[in-house]
C-alpha cells in the first residue's frame, strides 16, 4: 500500500466511521467502499500502485442488502463510475470527493440516507407535521428544520477564511442567551446554508450566563474528535460569555494531524475578537491583542 493510500483510508474512515473503507487484498490493492449515503450497498474498488496519478477502478458491489429492490446494485456502480470520471484529478486523492458527490447525486436524485424514492416519499409525508417552538430545545440541528421554525438569520460575525493543504476553514460567532437559541442558531445556519451543510465538520461551542448566576455551556465535535472541547477551553481563556462559535471544515484530502486544532482555534478566536466577544477585545475589534 502507497502512503498515499494509506493516509488516505485513515482518513476516510476516521471522517465516515470505521469500515468505510475495509481492505479485502493487498495485491492487487482491493477495498470494500460504503458510502454513507447508501450503506446498504457495498462496492469494490481496485487501487493501481500508481494511485493517485492514476484512478481507482469500480470492480463492481461487494455486498448488497436484501431491503435493495432488484437493479439498484446495477444502477448504484454506474452512478459512482461516472462521478469517479468526473471528480478525479490525476495525482490528488480522490474517495473522499467520490463519496461526497456521489452523495449529492443521489439527493438530487430522490435518494437520502439510503432510502429509495418510494420509502423517502412515505417518509417525508410521516414527518410533515410542523414543529412546534418549544420543542426545538430538544431538535438534532443535523436535521434540516422548517425555516418558519427557525427564526430569523442569526447575527453571525464571520472569521477570515483559512486554507491549509486543501482543507478550509472558517468560523461564525454570535451572542445568544440561552441554549434554545444557541441550539436553534445551528439549526438555522444548517438549514439555509448548504455549503455549510454538507461541510465535514461543524465544531460548536457556547457558554451562556442565566438568570440567577445559573451557567450554561456545552460544545460539539461533530465528528472531530476533541475539538469542540478545545473550542470551549478556548472560550474559557478568552473569557467569552452569552456568546456561541461555530468553526465550518472542509477535508481537503490530506490529513493535517495535530495542527487542525490550532487552525480551529486560530479560526474560532478571529470571530469572537471581530465579533467583540473577548473580554479584552475593546472597541479595535481585538487588533491590539492580534498583534501579540
Amino acid at each position: 500500500m502507497s502512503a498515499e493510500l494509506e493516509d488516505e483510508v485513515t482518513s476516510i474512515n476516521s471522517i465516515y466511521g470505521d469500515g468505510t473503507l475495509e481492505p479485502l487484498s493487498e495485491e492487487p490493492a482491493v477495498y470494500a467502499l460504503t458510502c454513507p449515503s447508501q450503506p446498504s450497498i457495498s462496492l469494490r474498488l481496485e487501487f493501481p500502485a500508481s494511485y493517485p496519478d492514476a484512478p481507482p477502478s469500480v470492480l463492481g458491489t461487494q455486498s448488497v442488502g436484501e431491503s435493495v429492490p432488484k437493479g439498484e446494485g446495477s444502477y448504484f456502480v454506474g452512478l459512482v463510475r461516472d462521478v469517479l470520471s468526473d471528480i478525479y484529478t490525476p495525482g490528488a486523492p480522490c474517495i473522499f470527493d467520490l463519496v461526497e458527490e456521489t452523495g449529492q447525486r443521489l439527493q438530487d436524485l430522490g435518494y437520502s440516507s439510503g432510502a429509495f424514492p418510494e420509502q423517502e416519499a412515505q417518509s417525508t409525508q410521516a414527518n410533515s407535521q410542523p414543529v412546534p417552538y418549544h420543542d426545538l430545545a430538544d431538535i438534532d440541528p443535523n436535521n434540516h428544520q422548517p425555516l418558519d421554525h427557525l427564526g430569523d438569520s442569526p447575527p453571525w460575525t464571520l472569521s477570515d477564511v483559512i486554507t491549509e493543504k486543501k482543507s478550509v476553514f472558517v468560523a461564525r460567532a454570535a451572542p445568544v442567551s440561552s441554549p434554545l437559541e444557541a441550539r436553534t442558531y445551528l439549526a438555522h445556519l444548517l438549514a439555509t446554508d448548504k455549503k455549510v451543510a454538507k461541510a465535514t465538520h461543524n465544531i460548536t461551542a457556547w457558554r451562556i450566563r442565566g438568570e440567577s448566576g445559573v451557567q450554561y455551556q456545552d460544545c460539539d465535535d461533530d465528528g472531530e474528535t476533541a475539538a469542540g472541547g478545545r473550542l470551549l477551553h478556548l472560550m474559557e481563556l478568552m473569557d467569552v460569555w452569552d456568546a456561541m462559535v461555530v468553526v465550518t471544515r472542509w477535508y481537503g484530502g490530506v490529513l493535517l494531524g495535530p495542527d487542525r486544532f490550532r487552525i480551529i482555534n486560530q479560526a474560532a478566536r478571529d470571530a469572537l475578537v471581530k465579533g467583540g466577544f473577548a473580554a479584552d477585545a475593546g472597541k479595535d475589534g481585538g487588533k491590539k491583542k492580534s498583534k501579540k
